[in-house]
């Protein structure tokens, strides 16, 4: 299995912090959001990731070179913007063949890749792409979901006022070859996964809720109540999965 960390973006709203910063490096007790995600993936077993690079490139390419996953890792530069789902698209030979994991890496999440992969891989039989979610305390400033019977998503509103719940699209996808089929053939420059994608693929996304912590780390008052949420020896937890990966006895189909 191979992922796809986006960490690309200006991080506009987590300025000034991000003027100088950037957003997937952003630190947690010390501990940038980056090296965060690396160590849950590679820990987990994901043989390869892809990073795509555009806001502040020079410190996230110094911070992957001193690494030590770095031999696993696959930069991938963006001179201009192509949006989530326009990376998915310039990437997709670097991503191989199979299943990927997608995750924005401006999220500070311990969920458990283990079950994320089994509920996917015991997904309705029409889902070609599982999502995380969580419940949200700001549901105005997150895609929204609404479920059927089978947890598959049928509805996302996006950044509304007053949305109909607070289950939130985590921004954590697994997705199956055919979801990069479709993204191919949307005709703009810049494909947004939650705005292009996801509408249209609504009945075949099956979706995951994380049993655990999950924030957003899109703002000032975001990453101030991460600090609260989290001491620092939990970040150590955060980065120390035992989770079996997809190369151990949960499936040969990775």
């Amino acid at each position: 299995m191979r992922a796809l960390l986006l960490s690309a973006g200006f991080g506009s709203r987590l300025q000034p912090i991000t003027n100088t910063i950037p957003k997937c490096l952003v630190p947690i007790h010390g501990v940038p959001l980056l090296e965060i995600w690396l160590s849950r993936i590679f820990n987990f077993g994901v043989e390869r990731t892809v990073i795509n690079l555009h806001h502040l490139a020079a410190p996230v390419r110094r911070f992957i070179e001193n690494c030590p996953w770095r031999d696993q890792i696959d930069l991938f530069d963006e001179p201009v913007l192509l949006g989530t789902g326009g990376t998915l698209c310039a990437t997709r030979k670097m991503l191989g063949d199979g299943p990927i994991l997608v995750i924005h890496s401006d999220n500070l999440s311990n969920i458990d890749l283990k079950v994320f992969c089994s509920a996917h891989l015991n997904r309705p039989s029409r889902c070609i792409m599982t999502m995380a979610l969580f419940n949200t305390d700001a549901p105005n400033s997150c895609g929204i979901v609404e479920l059927d019977a089978e947890r598959r998503v049928i509805a996302m509103h996006e950044k509304i006022e007053n949305p109909p719940g607070k289950l939130a699209n985590a921004a954590i996808y697994i997705m199956e070859p055919e979801v990069l089929d479709f993204t191919q053939k949307i005709k703009t420059e810049y494909i947004d996964i939650s705005t292009n994608v996801i509408p249209d693929l609504m009945g075949r996304i099956y979706s995951y809720q994380i049993n655990g912590y999950h924030r957003d780390i899109g703002s000032p008052s975001a990453l101030e109540q991460a600090h609260l949420d989290i001491t620092a020896p939990q970040i150590l937890d955060f980065m120390a999965s035992n989770e079996e990966g997809p190369y151990g006895k949960l499936s040969t189909r990775w």
